[in-house]
This record gives C-alpha cells, structure tokens and sequence, in this order.
C-alpha cells in the first residue's frame, strides 16, 4: 500500500467459482460484491452499520461509485480490500477501497464511492448524528491511496 495511509478498515474474502467469467477471470460485477463486502465491514468499524440503521432508522444509500481495474483476479484468489475514509460532511462519506492479493503488494483494483446518509422514513438525505459526525471526521484518513478522482474519457486523436 505505497503512498497511503494505513487503512480504517480492512476485509479478506476469496474468489469463488461462480464469479469466474468466460475469459478465465473475476467478473468485473463481482468485484463491486467484494468491496461491498468491504464497506460493510467498515461502516461497522464506524458505527454506522446495520446496528446503527436498526437502532436509528438511517442507513447509507451509495450515490456514486469509480472502479479501476488493475490486475486480474483468478479462481480461488485470496483478497484484502484496505478501507480508506476521504472525507466527511454533514450528510455524505466519501470512501476509497484498494484490493490486493492477499499475499502480494501489488493493487488490483481501486474503488471510490460517496455515500449519502439517509433517513428511511423520508427516503432523503440527513444529516449525521454530532457523535457520528465526530467519529467520522476523525477517520478521515491524511494520506489517500494514489489514483483517486480520474474520469473516464478518450483523447480526441482527431
């Protein structure tokens, strides 16, 4: 994890067979199913999981995500997904997941998200909690993992 901080959080998981595509490799869906994993396992580490949306009637709903896709994952591949906190407001989280090969150094895919915190009764966004919003601005990490905010395009060649 050169250039990053230590993770908030961290989820290993492995690859199954039912992920694998016709190309022999993980499918680019299950991918998003690992760090999905993943951002449960963080939002538990904040206190901002499923307890916490039973208990206080909000959850996080996802409201943009950025995959890069580095390395192919294969059958049986062991992963660690690092779990970043980028920032915080008063209603949205902005996240980083890198995943690597639980054995090796090199990233294998890098996912940024905002996610929006939002009262299940009105279906729309609210504000965090003082105490949620405390813990959550103390996470934010100080030195975020490289290749964070690309675009996706195409240099016009003509």
């Amino acid at each position: 994890m050169r250039g990053s901080a230590p993770p908030f959080a961290v989820h290993e998981d492995v690859v199954i067979a039912d992920w694998i595509d016709r190309n022999g490799h993980l499918n680019l869906a299950y991918y998003l199913v690992l760090f999905d994993r993943a951002t449960d396992v963080l939002f538990d580490r904040l206190g901002i999981g499923a307890a916490y949306s039973d208990a206080s009637g909000c959850s996080l709903f996802v409201a943009e995500t950025h995959t890069l896709y580095e390395r192919e994952l294969t059958l049986g591949a062991r992963v660690r997904i690092a779990c970043h906190v980028l920032g915080a407001d008063a209603k949205r989280l902005h996240l980083a997941h890198e995943m690597f090969r639980a054995d090796e150094a090199g990233r294998v895919a890098l996912l940024e998200g905002m996610v929006l915190h939002v009262d299940l009764g009105t279906r729309r966004a609210a504000p965090f909690p003082a105490e949620i919003a405390a813990s959550l601005a103390a996470a934010v990490t100080t030195a975020p993992p490289p290749g964070l905010g690309r675009r996706v395009g195409m240099r016009r060649t003509v």
